[in-house]
Parts: structure tokens; C-alpha cells; sequence
């Protein structure tokens, strides 16, 4: 700890008593008895602002979906209440580290999926489910709208056998809202690989780009207004 002396005015060390008065500061600090001096900074302490810590949750959870072009899943999540992270990614294939040129090709049996970490005791992973069979069209084989082949298609990937149970149900609930089939793959998770760094947060940084516009920009509106309780605050 510091002790800062503001004088009034610079000119007063040029006063010849000052040679006086910085001595006898000196003694005085030095015959000051030690529990007055403890007490005096206790008192100090307490008018400094305590920097608050961000609490964490007691624990997270994650979960990996695949629903068409993993820019409009990410945008929706980030949007989500409990959510505290969405990354985009590859999961589902047989090539190791694939890159986005190698998945657009379709033959790495990959697709295009967020990973989610969230607060369990926010939002549960059957409100993700909930919400993933909403904003896409889980009824078309390997394509989401003008996005075409097996990197588009709809896939849960769990990570447990309680999330195997839950997608499951989500999958069965889910088939009472389309007019079609769900065709929506439920699979084990294997591995997830983080997707290049330019297209994490992709929305956000590229609002004003057509693709975000025309197909990104309706999913993120449609989840406002059909989920606005889900909507973080």
C-alpha cells in the first residue's frame, strides 16, 4: 500500500521550514503504534471497491446439432438464454480434421454442426432440442433449402445416453408438427472438429452479407418471435 501526500501548493518546499516538517512527518509515522497503523489501513481497504467476480454456473453441459449451414444454428443459439458458447464445426464423418473445402465436397461424411455449451439449470437440452426442430426443416434428406448434400443434413449427435433418450422423444414430438416424415439422424458423437476460425461468430461479423440476409437473418427472426421466453435477457 501506498501513501500519497497532496500538497497544496509545490512552492511550499522552497519555505525553509520545510526541513523541518519532512523529518518530523518521518518520526511520527515511525512512532506510531502498530495496531493504529493495521487499523487505519482495515479502514482503508474497506472504502476500495471489491472487483466483482463473475460467478460460473455449478455446471455445463454440451450439446452438437447439424441442421443446414451451421451459420444460421450459431446465430440462433447465441441468442439463447443459458446458452455460453456456440461453436461451429464438422462431426458425423471419417475424415480426420477436415477442412471446409474438403466437407463442401460431400465425401467426407461430415456436417455441418454448432456445438453448444450451456447452463443445464437455465435452459435444458430438451428446449435446444425444442427449438432446433423449429428453426429448420428436419423433413428433407441431405439438403436445407438451397443448401444441398449430406454436410446439410439434420443430425443430433448425443453425448450421453440421456441425451439419446431425449432426442428420441424431441424426434417423436417433432413428427406431430411437419407434414412430412423427420428424417433427422440421431447419432452417437464421436468426435467434433472446430470449424476454421473465420466462420465462428460469422453472422454477427457479416450482417450486411447477402447469404446472412436472405437465409440466416429469417431463422434468427423467427426464433425472436416464436421463442421470445427463451430469448436472453
Amino acid at each position: 500500500m501506498f501513501l500519497r501526500i497532496k500538497w497544496r501548493s509545490a512552492r511550499i518546499m522552497e519555505m525553509p521550514i520545510a526541513g523541518v516538517i519532512l523529518p518530523c512527518l518521518f518520526v511520527a509515522c515511525l512512532s506510531r503504534p502498530a495496531s493504529s497503523i493495521e487499523s487505519s489501513m482495515e479502514k482503508t481497504e474497506e472504502l476500495i471497491p471489491q472487483r466483482s467476480v463473475e460467478q460460473k454456473p455449478d455446471s455445463i453441459e454440451v450439446a452438437t446439432l447439424g441442421g443446414g449451414c451451421f451459420w444460421c444454428l450459431e446465430a440462433v443459439y447465441q441468442e439463447m438464454k443459458g446458452v455460453l458458447k456456440v461453436e461451429s464445426g464438422y462431426a458425423g464423418g471419417h475424415i480426420p480434421n477436415p477442412t471446409y473445402r474438403q466437407v463442401c465436397t460431400g465425401t467426407t461424411g461430415h456436417a455441418e454442426v454448432v456445438q453448444i455449451t450451456y447452463d443445464p439449470s437455465v435452459v435444458s437440452y430438451a428446449e435446444l432440442l425444442e427449438v432446433f426442430f423449429t428453426i429448420h426443416d428436419p423433413t428433407t434428406l441431405n439438403r436445407q433449402g438451397n443448401d444441398v448434400g449430406p454436410q446439410y443434413r439434420s443430425i443430433i449427435l448425443y453425448h450421453n445416453p440421456e441425451q439419446k433418450r431425449i432426442a428420441q422423444e424431441a424426434k417423436k414430438a417433432a413428427a406431430k408438427l411437419w407434414p412430412k416424415p423427420i428424417v433427422t439422424e440421431i447419432v452417437p458423437l464421436e468426435r467434433f472438429y472446430k470449424a476454421e476460425d473465420y466462420h465462428q461468430n460469422y453472422y454477427r461479423n457479416n450482417p450486411a452479407q447477402p447469404y446472412c440476409i436472405y437465409v440466416v437473418g429469417p431463422k434468427v427472426e423467427k426464433f425472436r418471435q416464436k421463442f421470445r421466453d427463451y430469448l436472453k435477457q
